[in-house]
C-alpha cells in the first residue's frame, strides 16, 4: 500500500510554507533519523528544498544506531527519533536543550504473509492467544520492539514468545514476514504499510496500543542550526500534517 503526494498538494504546501520563510543563504542540512516515517518525510523534501533553496541530506538508520553514532561524536545538524531518545541525547549534551519539537506519531501495526490465515488480534485476550499459538514472531529493535518485550512480560507470556522471536534491525519487519521467515510481525504502522507480500491486520488493540512520538532536536555542534529549524517548522506545518495521515501517521 503506497501513497503519493499529488502535484497539487505539493504546490499548496510549497506556497503556504514559502510565504512565511525568509532565506538568507542556501545550506546543506545534515540529518540523522530513524526510519518509521521515511516514506512521508521523503515526499515532503522536494517542496521544502524548492521553497528555501536548502538541501536536506538524511541518513536513515535504526534507533540503536542513531544513539550509538551521535553519542560517539558524529556531528549533524538535526536528529530525528523517538522522544525518549532525544531526551537521552539532550542529557548527554549532544542535542541542544530546549530545541526538541514533536512532529509526528505512530502506533504499532501487525502483519502476516499474504495468503496466510488471519489470526484474531481484535482484543488484548485474543492477541495473547494468537501470540501463544504463533510458530514465529518478528519485531524490530526500535521503540515498537522495546514496547512489545514489556507487553509480553506483563501478559505473562515473555518466555514462550522469546523462544520463537526474531529481532530485526536494518530492514523492514514486513520483509521477513513476506519471505515466510516469521509468521507474524510488528512494526510502526507506516513501516508496515508499504511492504509487498504481506497482509496488514491493523493496529494493536486499543487497550494495549503504544504510540511513539517522534521528535526533532538540534545537535549542539550543528553548523546549520537555523536551516535545520526551518526544516522542522516545515515538518510541523498543517500541510505536512495532512500528508502524514495518508501514511498511517498522525501529526504530533
Amino acid at each position: 500500500m503506497r501513497f503519493l503526494f499529488t502535484r497539487t498538494a505539493l504546490n499548496m504546501c510549497l506556497a503556504a510554507f514559502a510565504s512565511g520563510v525568509t532565506v538568507t543563504h542556501a545550506a546543506d542540512i545534515h540529518v540523522i533519523s530513524t526510519v518509521a516515517y521515511k516514506e512521508a518525510y521523503v515526499e515532503l523534501v522536494p517542496a521544502f528544498e524548492k521553497a528555501t533553496g536548502h538541501k536536506v541530506l538524511t541518513q536513515w538508520v535504526p534507533t540503536v544506531e542513531v544513539l550509538r553514532r551521535v553519542k560517539g561524536g558524529e556531528a549533524v545538524d538535526l536528529v530525528l527519533m523517538a522522544a525518549n531518545g532525544i531526551e537521552d541525547l539532550t542529557k548527554s549534551g549532544k542535542v541542544e536543550a530546549g530545541s526538541a519539537v514533536q512532529f509526528v506519531k505512530s502506533g504499532i501495526g501487525i502483519a502476516v504473509r499474504t495468503g496466510a490465515t488471519k489470526p484474531d488480534v481484535s482484543s488484548a485476550e485474543a492477541f495473547k492467544r494468537t501470540m501463544l499459538a504463533a510458530n514465529s514472531v518478528a519485531y524490530s529493535t526500535g521503540p515498537s520492539g522495546n514496547y512489545l518485550v514489556g507487553l509480553f512480560e506483563r501478559m505473562g507470556i515473555a518466555a514462550e514468545v522469546k523462544a520463537k522471536t526474531k529481532v530485526i534491525q536494518g530492514i523492514p519487519v514486513g520483509d521477513v514476514v513476506a519471505k515466510g521467515e516469521a509468521e507474524i510481525g510488528f512494526q510502526q504502522i507506516p513501516e508496515i504499510l508499504p511492504v509487498q507480500g504481506i497482509q496488514y491486520l491493523g493496529p494493536l488493540p486499543a487497550e494495549i496500543q503504544y504510540i511513539t512520538v517522534f521528535t526533532a532536536g538540534i545537535h549542539t555542534s550543528a553548523k546549520q542550526a537555523e536551516a535545520a529549524r526551518a526544516w522542522v517548522k516545515f515538518l510541523k506545518s498543517p500541510e505536512a500534517a495532512e500528508h502524514y495521515k495518508k501514511h498511517g501517521l498522525e501529526p504530533a
